[in-house]
């Protein structure tokens, strides 16, 4: 087993100015998932209710995802209500149920404390400490956060971040963790902290990756319809780190190329409704967009 996501398995209602979709499947363990697993067997640690419908796991199973660790408790599944803008750049949170989720406390199995990569994500920082004392010694730990965490368990928060490999954060939170007006100073200022890997998610905007002194942009794909970006930055850090785990190479080289992958498996996300697009992504697509993304990316560069 090369990689382990701990994170949520929920159902979304989520309104765009294009459409709405109700109890549609999300969650930051999903989108990571469905998206590592294009490139190796992710194993999933999560909690579901009793509601949580037979075909939402069989779609994960379907996708080579091992559901050893989904654990299915009496009540019902974490919920999430989302209007977005028209710009489709900021959202309104309607409502959040946490059911089941309220109380999950994450359990490894033996196989899974062996994992060479372990991706904890924007679960509760004593949470994500849990897991950490419950690996062996995994090659690669990255961690995702939310801004609820940086305002109510800050010194929890920091102290998981000085024990992980990777963070990735977007630029509101960067901002909020550091204090730092530059995307530059606060991705220096993260990496201060313990980490060498710093990826500052931007949303259409695309992504800084900050990795010890190398730093990169992964620009969007340019797409001339944006259905919902619900999950789309944990699918871009689901592909992120899921092509790295299937590589086994941790290469400045390699963090770049991976980074272009998880930009192009987040345009995958945005194009319909929940993981509606995600489910229909094969090799064949992947391989079609990443030549786009060459193209889109290269020119002469002529001396100056």
């Amino acid at each position: 087993m090369s990689l382990v996501v701990v994170g949520s398995v929920a159902y979304d209602s989520v309104e765009t100015p294009l459409g709405q979709r109700d109890d549609v499947l999300g969650g930051s363990g999903t989108f990571f998932s469905l998206a590592a697993a294009a490139f190796t067997r992710p194993s999933l640690v999560a909690v579901v209710g009793e509601d949580f419908r037979p075909e939402d796991e069989a779609l994960l199973a379907e996708k080579n995802i091992d559901l050893a660790g989904l654990t299915r408790v009496p009540g019902k599944t974490f919920r999430w209500g989302g209007r977005y803008h028209s710009d489709m750049n900021g959202r309104d949170t309607l409502f959040t149920e946490l059911n089941v989720f309220e109380k999950f406390a994450p359990k490894l199995t033996p196989e899974q404390r062996r994992a060479g990569f372990l991706f904890l994500g924007n679960i509760q920082p004593t949470l994500q400490a849990s897991v950490l004392e419950q690996v062996d010694s995994p090659r690669f730990v990255a961690m995702d956060t939310m801004n609820l965490w940086i305002s109510t368990a800050r010194d929890e928060l920091v102290s998981v971040v000085r024990r992980v490999d990777a963070v990735f954060i977007n630029d509101e939170e960067a901002h909020q963790l550091t204090g730092k007006r530059t995307m530059v100073l606060a991705a220096r200022e993260i990496q201060a902290m313990g980490p060498d890997l710093v990826v500052i998610k931007r949303g259409e905007h695309g992504a800084l990756v900050f990795n010890g002194d190398d730093v990169f942009y992964a620009p969007a794909f340019p797409l001339e319809k944006v259905v919902d970006p619900t999950g789309a930055g944990d699918t871009f850090a689901g592909a992120f780190v899921g092509y790295l785990a299937a590589s086994a190479d941790l290469s400045t080289a390699n963090v770049r190329r991976a980074a272009i992958i998880g930009a192009l498996m987040a345009s995958f996300c945005v194009e319909g409704y929940s993981v509606e697009r995600l489910r229909h992504v094969d090799a064949a697509a992947i391989r079609d967009r990443y030549r786009a993304f060459l193209e889109l990316t290269s020119f002469d560069a002529p001396a100056l």
